[in-house]
């Protein structure tokens, strides 16, 4: 998924029909895989898993500043998605 996508598929998760918030939008996106990486996962380009999780990861970031100091918890299903890709990935055995 190239960035143009990643932005429109969070565009429409958020309901945004304009391009007002296009460069916020773009910078949640990447500080999203910058903080899912920081927990140890490596992000693939290209796979769905991946991009959906950084898109899911930017939306809650999203909804979090909009929603001040209030519920700013992850998501369960968000940290459940976070945990499994990095236990899927750690549980991999590299054969050379």
């Amino acid at each position: 998924m190239t960035a143009e996508d990643k932005l429109r598929v969070l565009k429409s998760d958020l309901q945004l029909i304009t391009n007002a918030n296009d460069a916020l939008l773009s910078d949640l996106l990447e500080l999203a895989a910058r903080l899912i990486t920081r927990e140890g996962i490596t992000l693939a380009e290209g796979d769905i898993e991946c991009d959906m999780l950084v898109v899911q990861y930017a939306a809650y970031l999203f909804r979090r500043r909009a929603a001040g100091q209030t519920d700013t918890a992850m998501p369960r299903f968000l940290r459940w998605q976070l945990n499994n890709l990095l236990f899927a990935q750690k549980g991999r055995v590299e054969t050379s």
